[in-house]
């Protein structure tokens, strides 16, 4: 192509979802009823009745653009966390709001600091913006904060944090991540990704909304895609200081989350239920994944997600044979984990097959 175009952009790894149903059924020569997706994190009980019943309702308007500054959801979501609506940016996905964050502060001769094996989107709209991405090492497949405050540089303009972590599943105490945010320079923006905050236990979830009074250079984002299960739907959101918010909205496409999204994203705030039964059955999920793996004598990354990272070797065969078999999972060799597979937890049924089926496929691959 002669249209010349900055070179940032062109050394980007584009991202890699996890594969479709319909995609590995037509390159296996599968029935797509005998494949089960464990891939992409997603809620295997799939979405709120109340949100299904809300997306219905919202159907004969979808003619009309959304509301731009979805005055509706903005106000339940300040009437659930105690703060005003000015504080909130939505977005296409919690990513996208991830996306903003760099779009508003980030440029080249700027930096953004994040840890290996993090959320791929820390690093991608870093280079997207072409600016530096300083990547520091991680401790144990989890973020080492010390490490990452001492990574800054005079040019830090924002650093990623993601608790719970994508891949790896690990977490950081919330004193240790307040203690984090309260050493570091209030000219550097700290974007605390916790699409998977609703998974954790009462005991370990943080207020960390609330320390945004206290910090106005912290921006904390959620999402709509994983308990509430609304992933093909797009909407997330963030929480900031006004004067934050603000700038993320500016740069913010308009129109970025739609009418459909925006109503079932407000009925699955309210079914509470939802959620609870959700985390339970990820729970039972997990410790049945796990125990699985522990009889297989696999070694896991202890995960606070609906998802696990287990070592399995030579993790790219392992893949192929699996989809081979109809089942899906995710490579993260893009993570630096080329011999671990991430593993959605799935419905007790999809677990006794993944188990069942890895079991067959190291046994083949190891003859």
């Amino acid at each position: 192509m002669r249209i010349p175009a900055p070179s940032y952009v062109g050394a980007i790894a584009p991202y890699q979802p996890g594969k479709p149903v319909s995609e590995v059924a037509r390159e296996r020569g599968l029935v797509e009823s005998r494949i089960i997706k464990l891939a992409s994190n997603e809620n295997p009980r799939g979405a709120s009745p109340q949100a299904i019943d809300a997306i219905h309702s919202a159907l004969g308007e979808v003619a009309r653009y959304p509301d731009g500054n979805a005055f509706a959801l903005k106000d339940v979501l300040a009437q659930v966390h105690g703060i005003a609506p000015e504080c909130i940016v939505l977005g296409n996905g919690s990513n996208d709001v991830l996306e903003l964050a760099a779009i508003a502060f980030l440029a080249p001769g700027t930096s953004a600091v994040y840890a290996q094996h993090c959320f791929v989107v820390n690093r991608l709209a870093t280079q997207a913006r072409g600016a530096d991405g300083i990547e520091v090492p991680a401790h144990e497949f989890g973020h080492d904060l010390g490490a990452m405050r001492a990574a800054l540089r005079d040019d830090t303009r924002v650093i990623f944090v993601s608790n719970p972590n994508n891949p790896t599943g690990t977490w950081i105490e919330p004193s240790a991540v307040l203690e984090f945010v309260r050493t570091l320079p209030s000219e550097v923006l700290v974007v605390l990704d916790e699409a998977y905050h609703e998974y954790l236990s009462a005991e370990e979830q943080s207020a960390s909304i609330e320390w945004i009074q206290e910090f106005p250079n912290l921006l904390v984002t959620r999402t709509f895609s994983k308990a509430h299960g609304l992933a093909s739907l797009r909407v997330g959101y963030g929480v900031a200081h006004p004067d934050v918010a603000d700038l993320l909205n500016r740069v913010r496409q308009p129109f970025n989350v739609n009418s459909v999204a925006q109503s079932a994203a407000i009925a699955a705030i309210g079914d509470t239920a939802f959620v609870e039964e959700s985390v339970k059955l990820n729970l039972l999920g997990m410790q049945q994944l796990t125990s699985g793996f522990e009889a297989l004598g696999l070694d896991w990354i202890p995960s606070h997600g609906n998802f696990v990272s287990v070592r399995v070797g030579d993790a790219a065969q392992v893949f192929d044979e699996l989809l081979a078999r109809g089942v899906i999972v995710r490579p993260v060799a893009g993570y630096a984990l080329p011999e671990h597979l991430r593993i959605t937890v799935g419905l007790e049924s999809e677990n006794a097959r993944l188990l069942e089926t890895l079991a067959a496929v190291l046994q083949a691959v190891s003859t």
